[in-house]
């Protein structure tokens, strides 16, 4: 049985990387393991920095949306005869899924791609890039279906 960890940030390119881990799975008699990542908000300091309450509200209130969000799917992916679990997770999201991956025994990372381009790509980075880089297993990659969007 192969697993497949599916890191989903819910963009427009979510429900096909989702679809595809799907097809993956069902194809390689394998289990799904959804994932999300919640960054932890940048925090400044001086007049500007946000109170702690309203750091921690925000944080709990996208681990909420993220699980609800996540149960939708596993539902979905369950419906198609597929063992999937889900977790969400706090910090940096290349690292985290990484992490994910090494705990779940993961065969394959499936991911999307945003598409930014290579100037953003440059300056800020990728996600998806990131992780093929330091992935100790497969990564797939699912570009979103109209990069101009």
């Amino acid at each position: 049985m192969k697993t497949f960890l599916v890191p989903v940030d819910f963009s427009s390119v979510a429900d096909a990387v989702i679809d595809s881990s799907i097809s993956f799975a069902q194809a390689f008699a394998g289990k799904v393991v959804l994932l999300h990542v919640v960054q932890p908000p940048v925090v400044v300091t001086g007049e500007y920095a946000l109170p702690v309450e309203i750091v921690q509200e925000t944080v709990a209130a996208a681990e909420t949306s993220a699980q609800a969000k996540l149960a939708e799917r596993q539902t979905a992916i369950s419906a198609a005869g597929l063992e999937c679990a889900q977790t969400v997770r706090h910090g940096a999201p290349i690292e985290v899924i990484l992490e994910v991956a090494r705990e779940a025994s993961a065969d394959f990372i499936v991911m999307g791609s945003h598409g930014h381009g290579k100037l953003y790509d440059f300056f800020v980075g990728s996600t998806a890039s990131g992780v093929i880089k330091k992935a100790k297993c497969g990564v797939i990659v699912i570009p979103q279906a109209n990069k101009d969007a």
